[in-house]
């Protein structure tokens, strides 16, 4: 059991976020859910049953250094020090192609995706450093499209390919201060974002072709795995995926 053990989890109001927090609710952990929708928060900390009391839900635009720095400074207020931060709030865009991308569009993606990635990486590196004992665990929410993306997800693909760059350098920062960062890459967990799928994705070949997902659930019980490893220890990257989505080989 986790009962001393504390969480900080982004877009925690529903798919591959509220899995994982039901899954560290489930396992003692303490958890602030982070999320523009505080019902949807709610939500997901009522799910957790009995364990919902060990859920602080907190409202903010990841994007944003203040609400990101409040969302840190009200876990510790509530719970006195952070172990796992799971960096998974993230946006997409829906165009076409790269040139019908707008600038707006583009820069939302950045800001939530990327630069919030960057902002929760921050903000727990600084607790991290300085608490007794010191040290804890950074997840990165990746993607398939990490390495590779689909036709129109230029914005969504460039910032997972930053996420990427991301984990490497707070892995390698992280050391001397004993915060081991992973990054997870999913492909078709069955959430809201990858409802599409069933109807189909657009292929590289211009084809539109159904795609398989799993449950998102078994995402949760990852990240719950990659969480309790000891800080000596660490999964650099995952991949978990439905096994007959076309990913090797996609191209």
């Amino acid at each position: 059991m986790a009962d001393d053990r504390v969480a900080i989890i982004t877009g925690a109001g529903s798919g591959v976020g509220r899995s994982a927090a039901l899954a560290l609710l489930g396992d003692g952990y303490k958890v602030t859910l982070v999320g523009r929708r505080l019902e949807a928060l709610e939500e997901t900390a009522g799910l957790a049953g009995n364990n919902s009391s060990n859920a602080l839900s907190v409202s903010a635009d990841a994007g944003n250094a203040d609400a990101v720095a409040g969302v840190f400074k009200k876990t510790m207020d509530a719970f006195g020090r952070l172990d796992v931060l799971f960096n998974n709030a993230g946006i997409g865009v829906k165009a076409p192609s790269l040139e019908e991308v707008t600038p707006e569009q583009w820069q939302s993606v950045v800001d939530i995706n990327l630069t919030g990635t960057f902002l929760c990486t921050r903000e727990a590196m600084l607790i991290m450093k300085d608490q007794d004992p010191m040290g804890g665990r950074i997840i990165n929410n990746g993607s398939i499209s990490a390495y590779v993306p689909r036709p129109g997800g230029a914005p969504y693909t460039a910032t997972k390919h930053g996420v990427t760059g991301l984990t490497r350098s707070t892995a390698l920062d992280g050391r001397q201060y004993d915060i081991a960062c992973s990054q997870i890459d999913i492909g078709n967990a069955l959430t809201p974002m990858t409802e599409g799928s069933t109807d189909g994705q657009m292929q590289p070949n211009g084809e539109m072709v159904p795609e398989p997902r799993f449950d998102v659930n078994y995402v949760g019980q990852q990240i719950l795995f990659i969480a309790n490893l000891p800080l000596d220890t660490n999964i650099q990257f995952m991949t978990i995926m439905a096994t007959k989505m076309p990913y090797i080989g996609r191209g």
